[in-house]
């Protein structure tokens, strides 16, 4: 019976109660008195839905006439009009009430709110019956949600730097190829380029020129000392750039001598609560400067981190070897230059005219050739590691793809086991489907329960992201901020990742459930082959564990290429060797802390020079050999050393003599490349001839052994060594390390003595070395962190895989057992099926990793030769760590009582 039916059933049986009373019949009134107002009937159509639309009509008709042959035409309508009225009800509404008919059978939208709630219930109670499922999924979903935020994060720090400052696509950096027998770039200019840019050319807004020292001693008039990064800059420089000025006078900012600015934090650390304005700092016992104003605090996503800035003319009195005024021919990587280009210039064009014009007008002929110059964009400078990046983009893609396996691994993992369940959930389907369930239904019935889960697992690994943010920071020495509130990007990319976690992971189980056959499921019939979920399944753990070995011989490659670059003979001695910084190289103190430090017990060796052996700074130069016409078309590197420097490091002469005690240029030693490039047939031609290095003449004495000046990256290069005093800015000092600290305390008293106002430090020669492979040692951690994530959530999958496995299985386990089957033939029942599956994914993963790896060995000029020994390390630590988690569930499956097992049936 119909709604509407129902509705006016109590007043027709009213009508014929009273009728049956009376036992009397009404006379029949005419035609006109025997249908119900028209307008009222319109009214009724109006408010009632199309499918009730007739019936409801047909029973008012019926009841009208009734009433009016008892009570008459007038008391009908009334009557008629108030049941009209009574209709106004929303599920008899025209909007609400739509109703399709489909092979006699009636279906009703439901209502969404209560159908929504019904899921929700449904969903808990399925999931608090299954802990172990639950748990599984939502540990592998934290761990993989987590390291995606973690991911996110350092790659977006990474793309922030210097994205704020004030026209950022007009700012470039100019830097200097230097052409020859083959390309070298370096990123600092020739001192006067700057000048001649700005002067020469109406291309640029601002030119800056900077010139970077690190570590350099800044003390108080109170002898307080500190040791800082430093700059000298011209005012162009915080022109072009948005470091903004929070006390002082504009007019100031690095305009006057002798003056300085410096940063918020410096200025805490110095002065604490004082006005910084005014006070006195001292550079290296050699520069008085008056800070003239603050800084506020450089961010951490710039490349700019010197917290002291001077005027660049004060570089002649502080440094003046970087300062030669006219001369074009000396570059060092911290002598730099910054241009913002005005409204309208394309970078490409001064690219193409402005800049070979400069080689042009300030060299001649040929040295044009050899000395050009480029711009590069502001963007560019963080990840362009050719130019001494700090990461590059390449890494950030390795980082990104690790991040979208690791949540790719806890999404295979869901499904794996949802689709296990599939069967034992099938009754359940069955039962639901029979009592008149659809597929929509059911399909998001599951999708409600992976939104759990899912959401679940989110709000545990931002929780987690937050604690283990710190160990991040100090593992990676960055500064990440994670600010889930303010960050729109972080946000977006939370609800993406989310909804994308959802979707995979449970749209495909969503749809196996769903389309269950009811009868099969009630009857017990179906199984994983008929479902299609046992391939699936194997085919997921192929894939989760070829990941997992992906990252393991990634790991392996770049484990095993670190300690090659650290344990190979580099060609000196790198081994018990400080260095100590000079804050005074003037030729009496020299003098005096070599005597002091010779009369040690525990020091065997004592040497002054530029750079060490092996080190990112060292600038290129032109050569000149012999009575050649014209310079050569290589560059050459020039050190600067005394002559203990061959002694201390043990650099071997293999022609000629060593360097003669001198405070000035006489004499160069040469190394083999330098011999090679010259074009000569033996060592010995090039012994006592005379050359001209940086525009300074000198005889060639010898020939050194080539040596790793610089990272394994990078192919030894032709290179010289000169004595020149005014460039010391290092002590080199061979030491016992059997008597370590007695030695330490003698450098430092003899330190004291000669630069008392300065602070004594020192660092170890290998320390150096290992810093040229900093970028490879947060990539090398990042895999090995996330390794082992993506082998722990694989396990977890596992695990979870083989106890669905031993329920399913566990009245044959019973029946084996009594028939004589011993633990190991139980244990092999369960391990011989996953260990074919992870072989099939070392067979995938091992080519993969191969090429991948040759990739990344490829930037490095020397490295350790892969052997077939990485792969089968990778393929045992996978067995290995698969075979404990599988034989450990597969171990209790075992050893239950067949007795137990077989009364259940």
């Amino acid at each position: 019976m119909s709604f509407g039916t129902a509705f006016l059933k109590p007043l027709l049986e009213t009508d014929m109660a009273g009728k049956n009373k009376n036992n009397k019949s009404q006379p029949e009134q005419g035609d006109h008195q025997s249908q119900p107002p028209r307008w009222a009937e319109w009214v009724v159509t109006q408010i009632t839905a199309g499918h009730l639309r007739e019936e409801i009509l047909g029973d008012m008709s019926e009841l009208f006439q009734k009433r009016s042959r008892r009570y008459g035409y007038v008391l009908s309508c009334i009557l008629y009009v108030l049941e009209m009225l009574l209709l106004i009800h929303p599920r008899l509404w025209r909007k609400d009430a739509k109703r399709t008919y489909k092979k006699e059978v009636i279906y009703s939208k439901s209502n969404p709110i209560a159908m929504l709630n019904n899921h929700f219930k449904v969903a808990y109670r399925k999931l608090s019956r299954h802990k172990s499922y639950t748990i599984i999924n939502t540990i592998s979903l934290t761990l993989g949600i987590c390291s995606a935020i973690l991911i996110f994060s350092l790659i977006k720090y990474h793309l922030s730097f210097d994205d704020f400052h004030v026209a950022k696509e007009r700012i470039y950096r100019v830097y200097t190829e230097t052409h020859g027998d083959k390309i070298n770039y370096n990123t600092g200019v020739p001192n006067p380029l700057g000048r001649a840019f700005q002067t020469e050319f109406g291309v640029a807004e601002k030119v800056g020129r900077i010139a970077f020292l690190s570590k350099r001693i800044v003390s108080l008039s109170d002898q307080k000392k500190f040791e800082e990064d430093i700059a000298f800059a011209d005012p162009a420089f915080l022109e072009i750039f948005n470091f903004p000025l929070i006390e002082g006078g504009a007019h100031h900012m690095l305009k006057d001598r002798n003056t300085a600015l410096i940063t918020e934090q410096t200025a805490r650390k110095y002065f604490g609560t004082e006005d910084a304005v005014g006070q006195l700092l001292r550079i290296d016992d050699s520069l008085m400067v008056r800070v003239t104003g603050v800084l506020a605090n450089l961010p951490s996503n710039t490349d700019f981190q010197s917290q002291i800035f001077i005027p660049f003319d004060n570089l002649e009195n502080h440094s003046p070897w970087m300062v030669e005024k006219d001369w074009w021919y000396s570059v060092n990587k911290d002598m730099q230059c910054y241009v913002r280009l005005k409204p309208g210039v394309s970078g490409d064009r001064v690219a193409r005219t402005v800049l070979p014009k400069i080689s042009e007008t300030h060299y001649d002929k040929e040295n044009a050739k050899h000395f050009r110059f480029k711009l590069q964009t502001l963007s560019d400078i963080h990840f362009n590691t050719t130019l001494r990046g700090k990461t590059d983009k390449k890494t950030l893609g390795t980082f990104a793809w690790i991040g979208f396996f690791l949540v790719l691994t806890a999404c295979v993992n869901f499904v794996n086991l949802a689709t296990a369940q599939a069967v034992g959930r099938s009754r359940e389907i069955g039962v639901r489907k029979a009592l008149g369930s659809q597929q929509g239904s059911l399909f998001w019935q599951f999708m409600t329960e992976t939104t759990i889960i899912a959401t679940l697992g989110l709000l545990i690994a931002i929780l987690l992201a937050y604690l283990v943010l710190p160990f991040v920071n100090q593992w990676f020495e960055i500064k990440l901020v994670i600010d889930l509130l303010k960050d729109k990007y972080l946000i977006g990319f939370v609800v993406v990742l989310l909804v994308t976690v959802i979707f995979f992971s449970g749209a495909y189980p969503g749809l196996i459930l769903a389309k269950m056959q009811p009868i099969m499921a009630l009857k017990g019939k179906l199984s994983q082959k008929s479902q299609g979920g046992f391939s699936l399944r194997k085919s997921l753990v192929v894939g989760q564990f070829a990941i997992s070995q992906l990252l393991i011989i990634g790991t392996l490659f770049v484990t095993n290429q670190l300690r090659y670059a650290q344990q190979s003979d580099m060609g000196f001695e790198k081994e018990a060797v400080m260095i100590l910084p000079i804050p005074d190289n003037k030729i009496a103190k020299i003098s005096a802390l070599r005597a002091e430090l010779q009369q040690s017990a525990g020091i065997e060796g004592v040497t002054f020079f530029s750079t060490p052996p092996a080190s990112e700074t060292i600038g290129n130069t032109s050569i000149q050999f012999d009575s050649r016409p014209k310079a050569e078309d290589f560059a050459i590197s020039l050190k600067a050393a005394d002559n203990q420097y061959a002694p201390t490091f043990k650099i071997e002469i293999l022609a000629g003599r060593n360097l003669n005690q001198s405070d000035t240029v006489r004499e160069y030693l040469l190394n083999e490349s330098a011999v090679k490039s010259l074009g000569l047939a033996s060592i010995d031609e090039v012994v006592s001839k005379p050359v001209n290095v940086n525009g300074r003449r000198g005889t060639v004495v010898g020939v050194m052994r080539d040596f790793h000046f610089q990272s394994l990256r990078s192919g030894i290069e032709p290179l010289c060594l000169t004595t020149n005093s005014e460039n010391y800015r290092s002590c080199g000092v061979k030491i016992n390390m059997a008597n370590l600290a007695p030695t330490l305390e003698k450098l430092e008293k003899a330190w004291t003595g000669i630069y008392p106002s300065s602070i004594f430090t020192y660092r170890f020669l290998d320390e150096d070395i290992a810093q040229f492979y900093k970028l490879d040692n947060m990539l090398l951690r990042l895999i090995q962190g996330f390794a082992a994530v993506a082998i722990f959530v694989g396990c977890l999958g596992l695990y979870g895989l083989v106890s669905f496995m031993a329920n399913q299985r566990t009245k044959e386990i019973g029946v084996r057992k009594v028939l004589g089957a011993d633990t190991a033939s139980i244990l092999w029942l369960f391990g011989k099926e996953f260990l074919m599956l992870l072989c099939m994914a070392f067979f995938l993963a091992a080519p993969l990793g191969w090429w991948i790896m040759q990739q990344w060995l490829s930037d490095f000029a020397y490295h350790f030769e892969p052997g077939a020994g990485i792969f089968a390390l990778a393929i045992l630590i996978t067995l290995l760590v698969a075979l404990v988690t599988v034989g450990f569930r597969s171990l209790k499956a075992s050893t239950i009582n067949p007795i137990k097992t077989l009364r259940s049936e």
